[in-house]
């Protein structure tokens, strides 16, 4: 399958609009670490996570995913830096849900792989998924990602305590799949 063009862009305020109308949708959220009301996030609450974001003040490295048409469609971090091991969890959200299943997250995934690897130095990208949800896991690992091991009773989804699976990718075997070079 042929990878739809995306471009990972700095976040901007105007973002917050989109983000919010997508943590309305509980299909979007459902296997979200999210708060457990409706709405999981006020508008105002949305706009102050944004410019953490946007001033690095919580510690993310999150981008703006967009479409070859210039459509703000989802978001995509890295967190949990770690500089002396030189490793950081991913997250990815497709918020705009006619771009699901189109590869648009793998797209996205590769270039936060590209950013990860090149430009933070990281050696190894790790991620966290629930265990139920297959599509999910079924496209980290065409992207690469190899199973690390069951987080027993990881997140608490409505009520009930769920298994995450956690899931890594190291450089070199990025590096061996993907023709760029890294420092």
């Amino acid at each position: 399958m042929q990878l739809p063009k995306v471009q990972l862009r700095e976040l901007n305020i105007e973002d917050a609009e989109d983000r919010y109308l997508w943590c309305l949708d509980e299909e979007v959220t459902k296997h979200l670490n999210m708060p457990d009301r409706y709405p999981p996030f006020s508008i105002e609450e949305t706009r102050r996570w944004i410019e953490q974001c946007i001033s690095r003040e919580n510690g993310y490295e999150q981008k703006a995913i967009v479409s070859e048409s210039g459509k703000h469609i989802g978001w995509i971090d890295l967190k949990n830096i770690d500089r002396l091991n030189h490793h950081a969890e991913i997250g990815i959200a497709i918020g705009d849900k006619a771009f699901w299943g189109k590869g648009y997250g793998i797209a996205a995934m590769h270039e936060m792989l590209r950013y990860g690897f090149q430009e933070l130095a990281l050696n190894k990208i790790w991620l966290r998924v629930e265990t139920d949800n297959e599509k999910a896991i079924t496209s980290y690992k065409r992207a690469g990602y190899m199973e690390e091991g069951i987080l027993r009773q990881d997140r608490l989804r409505k009520g009930i305590y769920v298994d995450r699976l956690r899931m890594s990718i190291l450089k070199d075997q990025y590096l061996s799949v993907n023709s760029i070079s890294c420092k």
